[in-house]
């Protein structure tokens, strides 16, 4: 009797023991508490903004303390100020002007964020610049004098113009008939040869693109000489290649440059969020790039380089050491 009463009070004491372990282990993954992430992208037709709206449903879905949104904003600049004045959490722009914010020059000027971090390095984003046939252009230089779409005044594009046609030996805008456009504008001008060219940066297929390039337009090569002048003088370019055959009457392949897209945030953010951030998205990145063509086979080898510089946040950097990529 003795020996069973001993037995009954030991097995007591080892299930009080494991529910008190199982509920600790509950209560610790329970015990952070909750943050919002609010997640600014770009116009809500634009493919940034289903970008952004794939990772914060993901997030949502697989970390319980993180309530995310993404939201249309006037892109990369403007997400920027949002991060530095605490109005948002998390947000993607091209490294250029995620370095001129840590900084303080260009737009920024007077309004460095120290506190920038990065998340992840995701894809290149390339300058694609269309120009007409009866244009004659044939380099970049060539474009002085002509009819030109920059995008919108103040844009990051525009400032691709302004460092693309200073490289090439052009002052801008001087030297330039610029035109402040969307892109959708830009390809439809360009199709009634009211302009003779327009910069376009966006992924591959470019829908603006592709309806030029439809209609009598083809893409211009950015020449060796133009490209060594920008990385001497950024450290943010990386030489690019569009592949023949992404455009319509694409026959061969264009050299261009392109710069990164990144996914930063503020340092004031914890590490533990940023850890499981960075975690929970390089685990889902197969499954994001099913819906996101611009997300697919990107690594997290990948996502440390080609970030002007830029220092990664603690909690990613937990996660990167990690996995072997720092």
């Amino acid at each position: 009797m003795k020996k069973i009463l001993a037995l009954f009070f030991i097995l007591i004491s080892v299930t009080a023991f494991m529910f008190a372990t199982g509920s600790s282990e509950k209560q610790d993954d329970s015990a952070h508490p909750q943050v919002i992430i609010r997640f600014p992208t770009a116009g809500a037709s634009g493919a940034l903004y289903s970008v952004g709206a794939a990772i914060t449903n993901m997030w949502n879905t697989q970390i319980p303390f993180v309530k995310a949104s993404s939201q249309a904003s006037a892109g990369g600049i403007d997400n920027l100020n949002q991060i530095a004045d605490g109005e948002s959490q998390v947000s993607i722009a091209i490294s250029s002007n995620c370095w001129q914010s840590f900084n303080g020059t260009d737009s920024f000027e007077g309004m460095a964020n120290p506190d920038l971090r990065v998340i992840a390095g995701l894809y290149l984003n390339p300058n694609q610049v269309v120009v007409t046939e009866r244009s004659g252009i044939r380099t970049l230089s060539d474009v002085k004098g002509k009819h030109f779409a920059v995008a919108a005044s103040g844009s990051s594009v525009e400032g691709e113009c302004k460092n693309h046609f200073t490289a090439a030996g052009l002052s801008y805008p001087d030297d330039i008939r610029a035109e402040y456009i969307s892109f959708s504008d830009s390809a439809e001008l360009l199709r009634n040869g009211q302009i003779d060219g327009a910069w376009i940066m966006s992924g591959i297929p470019a829908a603006a693109v592709s309806q030029a390039l439809s209609s009598g337009c083809r893409l211009l090569d950015i020449d060796e000489k133009t490209i060594a002048n920008l990385k001497a003088e950024y450290p943010w370019y990386v030489t690019y290649t569009i592949p023949a055959g992404s455009y319509p009457n694409q026959k061969e392949d264009i050299q261009t440059t392109a710069i990164k897209m990144v996914l930063f945030c503020s340092a004031k953010l914890d590490d533990e969020t940023v850890y499981m951030l960075t975690k929970t998205l390089w685990e889902n990145m197969a499954e994001l790039g099913e819906s996101q063509a611009s997300l697919r086979n990107l690594t997290a080898e990948e996502a440390v380089r080609d970030i002007a510089g830029l220092p990664i946040h603690d909690g990613a950097q937990r996660y990167y050491k990690e996995i072997g990529v720092l």
